[in-house]
């Protein structure tokens, strides 16, 4: 009798409900459903932007690299030849060094001048006034122009021989002739040109202007500090960071500028290499002389070049940006 009930006891427990199993997720419990994730759709929507920087972007920039070590005139196959790219470039080409020269002569005029405009009339705009909407909108409207070929026919005709600023300076006696064409004045053309488009970093600075308190310019009223010290010690520490970014763009542009000195020198850098600048002896290199390698290596020497001058940049930085938080970095 004993193991008959023995029996019994074993089957019934065998056969009770244990604990319930936790219910699995619908569709086999991947964390992708689990979470509601879709990758596959993610990866679709990336692929376009994907595509683009691989076939427009990095493939051409590697093909360029290339390109850079080889002899090669659109015409032929690349040959390969190494180094002598470069080594021609700093040995037996002084036209080359002379793009070098007036490239670094623009970036160091152009690039203070514009932004010491941008931030003058961005304070000035700064101040409530009626108009102020209409002022922002007209200093604004020349950097919508952007470094077009018409505005720059029209500067190159403004500053040519015979053209307004020749009849005006002849009024006061001055017959310097046409800017344009003399080789004193033709780059200082093309730097007004820069600093007239002002537009775009001088809205990036009154931004900047928006965002210091005006409890500090109350506190140093009260001190007795006058507008200068104010702006040196208040406007110039507070706006450091976008004084920083204005002055990393402008000055890549800069090292980029390629339209005005075309158009205005009529695509030879004229008179005299005085506006061959970097980019148009590349355009002439690689599309005039069909020395598509040789403007590949130009081409890589800019690149490295900007990337020596924009790390510099924010090296230095560290000295002089101040952060709202109370530190430099």
């Amino acid at each position: 009798m004993a193991q008959q009930a023995l029996k019994r006891g074993a089957v019934a427990a065998s056969a009770a409900p244990g604990p319930r199993a936790a219910k699995a997720p619908p569709g086999g419990g991947g964390r992708r459903h689990r979470y509601g994730e879709r990758p596959g759709i993610a990866y679709l929507f990336l692929s376009p932007w994907v595509l683009g920087a691989l076939l427009l972007t990095l493939g051409p920039m590697l093909y360029s690299l290339y390109l850079s070590f080889t002899e090669y005139d659109l015409f032929t196959s690349p040959r390969w030849i190494g180094l002598e790219n470069y080594r021609r470039l700093f040995t037996d080409d002084d036209r080359f060094l002379t793009s070098v020269w007036v490239t670094l002569k623009y970036v160091l005029i152009a690039t203070p001048l514009k932004l010491g405009a941008a931030l003058g009339v961005a304070l000035l705009l700064n101040r409530t006034s009626r108009a102020q909407g209409f002022y922002r909108a007209a200093f604004y409207a020349p950097s919508l122009l952007g470094a077009s070929v018409a505005v720059a026919l029209v500067w190159r005709v403004i500053f040519d021989n015979g053209g307004p600023v020749d009849k005006a300076a002849s009024a006061f006696g001055l017959h310097a002739g046409g800017w344009t064409t003399d080789p004193q004045y033709a780059l200082l053309a093309i730097v007004l040109l820069t600093v007239w488009q002002f537009g775009a970093p001088m809205v990036i600075f009154l931004a900047g202007l928006k965002q210091i308190p005006r409890s500090l310019y109350d506190a140093a009223a009260v001190d007795g500090a006058g507008w200068w010290r104010s702006f040196r010690s208040i406007t110039v520490p507070m706006l450091s960071p976008v004084i920083l970014f204005n002055l990393v763009l402008e000055t890549i542009h800069s090292f980029q500028a390629f339209t005005s000195a075309f158009v205005v020198s009529g695509g030879r850098g004229g008179p005299s290499d005085s506006t061959l600048f970097y980019t148009l002896y590349l355009y002439q290199s690689g599309f005039v002389e069909y020395r598509m390698g040789y403007a590949s290596a130009m081409a890589w020497l800019l690149l490295i070049a900007i990337a020596v001058v924009t790390a510099v940049l924010f090296r230095t930085s560290r000295a002089w940006v101040f952060y709202s938080g109370g530190e430099e970095r």
